[in-house]
């Protein structure tokens, strides 16, 4: 009989194969391969269109004991696109090679979503059933917002989640290698708001020959660089606190977090390697731009230019990222939402996460579990509307020289295979003790 170990590796290479980048594809053939498989072992599931191509499947595994409340995991099928051009290997071959599956999507986060397949086609064919409803997801759309997605399942089709008080997905429960030889697993409990912004300057249209006092770009241009340029104040929210105390306690580092400069704790987080990045980004709200589109013709000054900056709010501190904001962009500058999403943030504590805490344990001696805020964003955002308390707990043993971060959206984007074995273990254990 095949076990979850002994499939999740070939899944999740089989999964990268589906081109489903977003924007530019659709997550509808990889939607119809998950349903065949469930299909395969007897799993009954639901596919949901939010519009053609666009799709995500639920299914409900039921548990011991229906009365509890039931769990929610959840994956998005969509990835971010790559270019072959810059990569080793073709981005969507999947391919097997060094120990690793190489492909984009093979940590955000289709390793997640074979990890989530196995288990299940294990509880199928071993007559198993975890000891509360199960409610898998699989979704569109996530990269773009989750608009199309598991924002749709929620407004639409919220049925499929009755009784979910708690859900888990991405980009928690990877380890990290300290030079004590401990291995931190971050276990996400909160993450940022988004606030994806379009700022539109106007000015009168003239010849770029002339001397030109009202120009658009040269007006929106400045916004940008006061935006671009500007550090942010530390904010230390209780999420982060508890990361950076642990990190603080495991390197024998004297350091008063609420009261330590910038500099003293960007210089603890500098023993963390690549994910030194991710976690920075969690000390204060941030504001990047990211695109800017002005004129028609080089000796033409526009009446228009525009630019999109990627916005992200600590909780409880969305009010403030937007004064801050308009302080930075000035007069003559109209600013516009592209998107905007509610920051999330719960406690770490509870059975829950004594089942995430143990699980890795039992797996890896040394693990240590803290919680830590998520710089990015994640389907989290929609269900804790349903009133959720959201984790992010994709269980990875990782190399201590992997720069895990940099595979987010990066070239060369790998998951080792022993990971990915590790992870549906560390899933196993959790759900059977949740």
């Amino acid at each position: 009989m095949t076990s979850a170990q002994d499939e999740v590796v070939e899944l999740c290479s089989e999964l990268i194969r589906f081109d489903t980048s977003n924007p530019t594809g659709s997550e509808r053939a990889a939607a119809e391969w998950v349903v065949g498989k469930l299909d395969e072992v007897g799993v009954g599931s639901r596919l949901y269109e939010s519009e053609p191509g666009r799709a995500s499947v639920v299914t409900r595994v039921e548990g011991a004991d229906r009365s509890r409340p039931a769990l929610l995991l959840h994956g998005h099928l969509d990835v971010v696109p790559a270019d072959p051009g810059e990569w080793s290997v073709h981005p969507f071959s999947g391919e097997e090679r060094d120990g690793f599956i190489w492909g984009r999507g093979a940590i955000d986060m289709k390793d997640m979503d074979a990890m989530l397949l196995a288990m299940v086609r294990q509880w199928a064919t071993t007559g198993e059933r975890p000891p509360r409803d199960v409610v898998v997801a699989f979704v569109a759309d996530e990269e773009a917002g989750g608009v199309k997605g598991a924002r749709f399942l929620v407004d639409n089709h919220p049925e499929e989640f009755e009784g979910c008080t708690e859900a888990v997905s991405e980009v928690g429960g990877f380890s990290v290698t300290l030079p004590n030889d401990v291995r931190m697993y971050p276990i996400q409990s909160a993450e940022k708001g988004m606030a994806w912004l379009r700022l539109v300057a106007r000015g009168r249209p003239g010849h770029g020959s002339m001397r030109h006092e009202d120009n658009a770009v040269t007006r929106l241009a400045e916004a940008v660089a006061r935006i671009g340029r500007y550090e942010f104040p530390v904010v230390m929210t209780k999420t982060v606190r508890q990361f950076l105390e642990a990190l603080a306690e495991q390197l024998g580092v004297d350091i008063d977090v609420d009261a330590a400069e910038r500099a003293d704790i960007e210089a603890l987080l500098g023993r963390l390697g690549g994910l030194a990045r991710m976690i920075g980004a969690t000390l204060s709200n941030t504001a990047n731009p990211t695109m800017l589109e002005a004129g028609y013709k080089s000796n033409v000054i526009p009446g228009a230019a525009s630019a999109v900056i990627d916005g992200r709010f600590l909780p409880g501190h969305e009010e403030e990222f937007e004064r801050q904001v308009d302080a930075l962009i000035g007069s003559g500058i109209v600013r516009e939402w592209v998107h905007r999403d509610q920051a999330v943030e719960t406690d770490f504590d509870g059975p829950l996460v004594e089942a995430m805490a143990a699980a890795l344990r039992a797996e890896d001696g040394a693990a240590l579990p803290v919680p830590y805020t998520m710089s990015g964003g994640t389907d989290a955002k929609s269900f804790e509307r349903l009133g959720m308390r959201c984790f992010g707990f994709s269980p990875l043993l990782l190399p201590a020289d992997l720069d895990f971060a940099a595979m987010f959206h990066g070239i060369d984007e790998r998951v080792p295979t022993d990971a990915l074995r590790f992870g549906v273990r560390v899933l196993q254990r959790f759900v059977a003790a949740s």
